[in-house]
């Protein structure tokens, strides 16, 4: 392809380099083959900057990370140099590695639950660090743990000491795992995919933290994501990468402007676009609440006493039509998740929820059962909702058995025919959720709800753990079944680039409460609430 070949290589490191990687190439033993994931990559971290890598899941942005102090394990074969400050850390001494990780060289990962301890206060694990690296302990520990909560924004960090990993949002989990990573005072922070997880207006903040203890503490950093749009917020320089190797690096300003590979175009590119099809004049109304609560009990005492509620969603009005999109956007928390699981009847619920006319508040047994069919739910995280010992075909057939829908056709006739309408491959489906990738599995997850043919359908974050490239796709292959079948779809999101491309209508929650509802466009144009305002502001940057 024309421009293919002007894919700026990295230029020679300067001397005073924090951290420069020449021709590093990883391959990983499995099952008596070699599989190679990085294919010579070179590129470096001048003092005070800020690199991003970027590009999609298993183009090997995070095993390029590791392998910067040898965190990936034996079964890794690593070759080329990775020199920190001038020193070779491929090879070099483990003494040397144990002094250099968590003290020169710190990692803040993507999803802190799982890297921090769930049995231990957030007290004792910042102690370890300090004692480890700086032999800090008692009361002069407790005081840079204190200094270090709240210089990541930790409000009245005393009073959360004692507190475990669950007990805090996700948003104070990062910034916990950021103070872990700050501790020791290290010169190179490599951040892997450090807001993925996190609501919108949490992740601007943390980009503003860590541009801002970029500034004061004199940081490098290796940024890596699959989001260019972060990127572009964080970074001085990019490394774009596809398939274990470098395509393209330069400066941010210049790769945005004018990028030279076909596949850095591609992820610029990679943005939902348009926007929903008007819903068909005399659509029908699929579903209605009127003044829906979900309130918690919340129990003390020896006879658990209810003392209180928890206001879940408290009081929320809506309506949608076949055809139609409603989205539910507002942070963690929020009552989302909890108004979608009530209107499908599985959580208790005050107030009417009427059903193509039929109040379904109080339904029970058989008629919930008849019901199911009609209304089908699509979670976050397909391969968490997908059994690994079931087969594809297993997996989105099971509802057939269970509702005994089209008996009259062959089985494995349904399944071919509903994988090939969302996009895969039938002769897969005796394989296995593991063996298919992040938008595959998701394709799978649609097509286990669509072959009961449903006429409402929950779409739970869909989009949020794909690639950029994946989610695009994703919501093509949403609209197009939507406007085939007239679905009503409640669409729950944090990402208000995937909303804008889906909804006819937006619903704001904030608390439990309704803050703002009405027409996509109305809110996109001119938001009524200032939380809105806030949450537009943290997704479109550019608009502020």
């Amino acid at each position: 392809m024309p421009g293919e070949a002007a894919t700026r290589p990295d230029p020679a490191p300067p001397s005073d380099a924090v951290l420069a990687v020449r021709d590093l190439k990883i391959s990983f033993r499995q099952e008596g083959r070699i599989i190679p994931a990085v294919k010579g990559v070179s590129f470096h971290i001048a003092r005070g900057e800020t690199v991003a890598l970027v590009g999609e899941s298993g183009s090997g942005k995070s095993v390029t990370a590791l392998s910067t102090v040898r965190l990936l394990g034996d079964a890794a074969l690593v070759e080329g140099s990775v020199q920190y400050e001038g020193r070779e850390m491929i090879g070099a001494p483990d003494r040397l590695l144990r002094d250099i990780r968590g003290n020169d060289i710190s990692f803040i990962f993507q999803e802190p639950m799982t890297s921090l301890n769930p049995l231990h206060t957030l007290e004792k694990q910042l102690a370890e660090s300090l004692a480890l690296h700086q032999g800090l302990r008692g009361a002069a520990a407790r005081a840079r743990i204190v200094e270090l909560l709240s210089r990541v924004g930790i409000r009245d960090p005393e009073s959360r000491l004692a507190d475990y990993p669950h007990q805090l949002s996700g948003g104070q989990r990062q910034r916990v795992m950021i103070a872990m990573a700050l501790a020791n005072g290290p010169d190179l922070l490599i951040a892997d995919e450090p807001t993925t997880a996190l609501d919108v207006t949490i992740q601007a903040q943390i980009l503003e933290l860590l541009a801002e203890l970029k500034r004061a503490e004199g940081l490098s950093m290796l940024f890596i994501s699959h989001d260019l749009g972060i990127v572009r917020r964080i970074a001085d320089r990019v490394c774009v990468m596809k398939d274990g190797e470098i395509v393209e690096q330069g400066p941010v300003e210049a790769i945005f402007a004018d990028p030279q590979h076909a596949y850095t175009r591609k992820l610029l590119a990679a943005e939902p676009k348009g926007l929903a099809e008007p819903v068909p004049d005399g659509a029908e109304v699929m579903v209605e609440t009127r003044d829906l609560k979900v309130w918690f009990p919340i129990q003390r005492g020896l006879l658990r006493r209810t003392v209180g509620h928890v206001k879940a969603v408290n009081g929320a009005t809506l309506s949608v039509r076949a055809g139609e999109t409603l989205g539910i956007v507002g942070e963690s928390g929020s009552g989302k998740t909890t108004l979608a699981l009530a209107i499908m009847r599985l959580i208790e619920s005050r107030g009417p929820i009427l059903y193509m006319g039929q109040d379904i508040s109080g339904w029970g047994g058989p008629q919930l059962r008849r019901l199911r069919r009609d209304m089908q739910i699509v979670f976050q995280d397909p391969f968490g909702s997908l059994s690994p010992r079931m087969t594809v075909e297993q997996i989105i057939a099971e509802g057939l058995g269970v509702h005994g829908v089209e008996k009259g056709r062959d089985r494995r006739e349904q399944v071919s025919a509903i994988m090939a309408e969302v996009g895969l491959d039938p002769a897969m489906m005796h394989r296995y959720p593991h063996e298919f990738s992040g938008g595959q599995r998701q394709r799978i997850a649609i097509a286990r709800a669509m072959i009961l043919r449903p006429k409402l359908v929950v779409l739970d974050e869909p989009t949020s753990a794909l690639d950029m490239t994946v989610q695009v796709q994703i919501v093509q292959l949403l609209r197009g079944l939507q406007q085939k079948y007239g679905l009503a779809f409640l669409f729950i999101s944090h990402d208000l680039r995937v909303v804008r491309a889906m909804a006819h209508q937006i619903m704001v929650m904030r608390a439990g409460e309704v803050v703002e509802h009405g027409p996509a466009a109305a809110i996109f144009a001119a938001p009524q609430d200032d939380y809105t305002r806030s949450l537009l502001k943290a997704a479109f940057p550019e608009r502020a």
